[in-house]
């Protein structure tokens, strides 16, 4: 596997992904929300775990691919709702990312791989979905938390850092410890996991 198809991989779930409607702004510009999130996830991978193998770099880019088109507000605001919106998701995400794939004549074998990798399958047992898993709770750490806390209650952030927390590995616990916060950030934290 060359990078040159790595980088073409990563252009076509990129050119996907700048069609999302919704915008951040990042830097003063407004870029497309799920553009900067694969771009982002990318970059921490890259930090949490240099030598990942090509599959696991590819669903990392392309773990949110083209989200917006199944949203949450088509399911019931439950329990129920949401998980049944995540599971689809995950099934969605698989399928687009693995036809982009094939358009660019990628082995099967990755293809698989990616598909297997985004619908999060063996967590806590495949070593590659963990890091993913790692990889995605660093990029709300490091990217979203702050945001997040200012728009709830302590008591659903801590709540949502405990989850966080249950899903990471012990290497994705260390590294999102080394993350900077605000004051007020961090003291939610230290909450969560007393």
């Amino acid at each position: 596997m060359n990078t040159l198809q790595l980088n073409k991989a990563y252009d076509a779930f990129d050119h996907a992904n700048s069609k999302d409607p919704n915008i951040e702004i990042v830097n003063g510009s407004s870029t497309p929300k799920e553009l900067i999130y694969g771009q982002r996830m990318t970059k921490v991978l890259s930090s949490f775990a240099p030598n990942a193998p090509v599959a696991l770099q590819l669903a990392a880019r392309c773990q949110h691919i083209c989200r917006w088109e199944i949203p949450r507000s088509n399911y019931e605001m439950n329990r129920v709702g949401y998980l049944t919106w995540r599971t689809e998701l995950k099934k969605f995400h698989a399928k687009t990312a693995s036809d982009i794939l094939n358009r660019l004549n990628f082995d099967q074998d990755i293809i698989e791989r990616v598909a297997f990798l985004l619908e999060k399958k063996r967590l806590k047992k495949d070593a590659g979905t963990q890091t993913l898993e790692d990889v995605i709770c660093l990029v709300f750490l490091e990217y979203y938390y702050e945001e997040f806390r200012q728009k709830h209650t302590d008591e659903k952030v801590i709540d949502i850092v405990q989850k966080t927390w249950k899903k990471m590995s012990d290497s994705g616990h260390e590294a999102a410890l080394k993350l900077s916060y605000s004051e007020k950030g961090l003291s939610l934290i230290k909450k969560a996991l007393a």
